[in-house]
């Protein structure tokens, strides 16, 4: 088995967004191997600041959101194992190629995970994709799982898990404890994100330290926490 990802140092993604070739650079966050962030550009900025500004309009918001989304995706397929192929081409020659390693699916965490979905599918048409329900307590603060819907094979799938906002980390935490019940093993499980407060990502990283995280910025104290409203109009 081949794994197509460099874990220390600078890993390049060649993928198509809209019909162009685009490269995705993706670094470790700090000393960690296990979170990944993609390297800022002026393409990447440009989507970060539309969805963060409070005058874009929906239609507008959703457009850079989703080529957000499908620039994660695809730098987050880069991290999952691929082997070795050989292919014929139409002019009879072979070609030495990669085809990914079967048995990957995804898991968006609803709401706001769900508008990742789309980016996920226009890259992996096939993919399976679970669900998980988490809500919070509005007195006690408390975070649960309301509904979930797995593949009843996941234990056996290494798993991409969809949520776009992480302020505290307790939603994820509580959905990453439920794919833990069901088996699934940490190192088998790949969260992707957009935003992330450090701090939130730090308490992830320190309950989970087997599991990876690929995000696009990570800020101090503030992300877009309108996300899900403002995609799915319901803001």
């Amino acid at each position: 088995m081949r794994n197509a990802v460099v874990w220390y140092g600078t890993k390049v993604r060649f993928g198509k967004q809209a019909g162009f070739c685009v490269s995705v650079m993706v670094s470790n966050y700090g000393s960690s191997d296990r979170i990944k962030v993609l390297e800022s550009s002026d393409n990447i900025k440009e989507l970060q600041t539309i969805i963060r500004d409070k005058t874009t309009s929906r239609d507008d918001f959703v457009f850079a959101a989703d080529r957000l989304i499908r620039l994660t995706v695809e730098a987050g397929l880069d991290l999952l194992p691929y082997n070795d192929c050989v292919v014929t081409a139409p002019g009879g020659f072979t070609y030495s190629g990669l085809c990914h390693v079967r048995g990957n699916c995804g898991v968006s965490i609803m709401r706001s995970g769900e508008a990742m979905e789309k980016g996920l599918r226009a890259c992996c048409k096939s993919m399976r994709i679970g669900k998980i329900l988490v809500t919070t307590d509005e007195d006690t603060g408390i975070a649960d799982v309301c509904y979930l819907k797995f593949p009843r094979d996941i234990a056996e799938r290494r798993v991409l898990l969809l949520y776009p906002i992480i302020k505290s980390g307790e939603t994820c935490i509580k959905a990453i404890e439920h794919l833990v019940d069901c088996d699934v093993a940490l190192e088998n499980i790949l969260l992707l994100n957009l935003f992330a407060v450090e701090s939130g990502l730090q308490a992830l990283s320190d309950q989970f330290p087997e599991m990876r995280i690929l995000t696009t910025e990570l800020h101090e104290n503030d992300v877009p926490v309108n996300f899900g409203r403002t995609y799915f109009g319901t803001g």
